[in-house]
């Protein structure tokens, strides 16, 4: 045959190594059976030809069909036994953070305050987005005339799903009047959840008023679908000195127990040397998760003079609290530390901080609910 190409390649079928080229790959089946090509001659093919040319490039393939079989089964044998093992869920971190934003007033449906709450927003917003939390619990979450509904604003930038109850609207405990109240003025307050998992559920519980009866304070639940199973969050802002506002906290959050996969959060308006905090802390009981991680850091959260350049908090107020078992189900706190502790600029340079609050952070690891808990926080009674 002329004009055939010198590029070769070895390969195993019919007879064994042959030169095997573009015209030899038509040719070959031809000439086998007796047939051959040139330039002036075409093959006449009957059907038995035609039939005994399908035969043998069905052979053909099947030869290079069991020579990957073998292949893939030798290669097989010098994979790593660490590779082929199946790769388990890794556990799941959440990432928490509690704020109590500082609203602009309850005469802010009318005017400013002077508080710069359209500044502090987009600074909250900002950070927010560099902190990347999962779940977000808010106090003196507003929603006003002139601002609208600052928990949504921040839920849209975010692309967070949101549910906000604002307590302005339990004043007296009768909703018309109530609602009639908080439409004249033009703004209501309360806390908000956010979070970037759906929210299954809500509930909103009434606190009791043994210190001040006007000031109506309400502890927020949410059941967020976290992608290892369900977990309750709770939002609190409580009024300062009320103990018994804290204790009917702890009764409701307790009623979780058990579960192994609820946190509390919130602006509890007293410090942790309170008695009542003091007592959440008994074995089994609630374990404070800033002091978990930072044994002996004050961790200072208010109060902040929004109006200056340097910090000036000396108190913790703000917590982040997670149900301690006493078993092997306990969640695990990877870390915590505060947020919001730097000021900004407004446009004429003077200072304004986020808030009069520190954020307060976390990352606590709940283990699929599936799997056995291998490891548990430590007993804040022991430090």
């Amino acid at each position: 045959m002329q004009g055939r190409s010198n590029v070769a390649f070895w390969e195993c079928a019919r007879g064994g190594p042959f030169e095997l080229t573009y015209n030899r790959l038509v040719e070959a089946p031809f000439e086998g059976l007796g047939l051959s090509f040139n330039q002036s001659r075409k093959p006449f093919l009957t059907a038995g030809k035609l039939n005994e040319i399908g035969v043998w490039y069905r052979e053909m393939f099947r030869h290079f069909f069991h020579i990957l079989l073998w292949l893939t089964a030798i290669l097989g044998l010098f994979t790593s036994p660490a590779t082929a093992e199946p790769v388990h869920d890794a556990p799941s971190r959440l990432r928490v953070l509690t704020y109590n934003l500082l609203h602009d007033g309850g005469w802010s449906g009318f005017f400013e305050s002077g508080t710069h709450l359209e500044e502090r927003l987009e600074m909250t917003i900002q950070e927010l987005r560099r902190l990347q939390p999962d779940i977000i619990a808010l106090q003196e979450a507003s929603e006003s005339r002139k601002h609208g509904n600052v928990p949504q604003r921040i839920a849209e930038a975010l692309g967070y799903q949101m549910v906000f109850a604002p307590a302005t609207e339990r004043i007296f405990g009768l909703s018309l009047i109530d609602k009639l109240i908080t439409a004249t003025i033009g703004f209501k307050e309360g806390s908000a959840i956010l979070s970037r998992y759906p929210i299954a559920t809500s509930e909103v519980y009434d606190l009791p008023r043994c210190q001040r009866r006007l000031d109506p304070r309400i502890l927020l639940r949410a059941e967020i679908t976290a992608p290892d199973g369900p977990v309750q969050i709770f939002s609190a802002h409580t009024a300062k000195g009320d103990d018994c506002q804290l204790q009917r906290v702890g009764e409701l959050f307790r009623e979780h127990q058990g579960t192994g996969r609820a946190i509390l959060m919130g602006d509890l308006n007293t410090g942790e040397q309170s008695p009542v905090l003091l007592g959440w802390q008994k074995t089994p009981g609630l374990i404070d998760v800033f002091r978990a991680a930072n044994p002996g850091v004050s961790g200072g959260t208010v109060w902040q003079n929004i109006y200056v350049d340097w910090p000036t908090t000396d108190r913790r107020v703000d917590f982040i609290y997670v149900l301690d078992e006493s078993t092997g189900s306990s969640p695990v706190v990877h870390s915590s530390t505060l947020a919001f502790d730097q000021p900004g600029r407004l446009p004429n340079g003077d200072a304004i901080w986020p808030s009069d609050h520190r954020g307060v952070i976390a990352e606590i690891e709940f283990l699929p609910l599936d799997r056995p808990r291998i490891s548990r926080l430590p007993n804040p009674s022991t430090r």
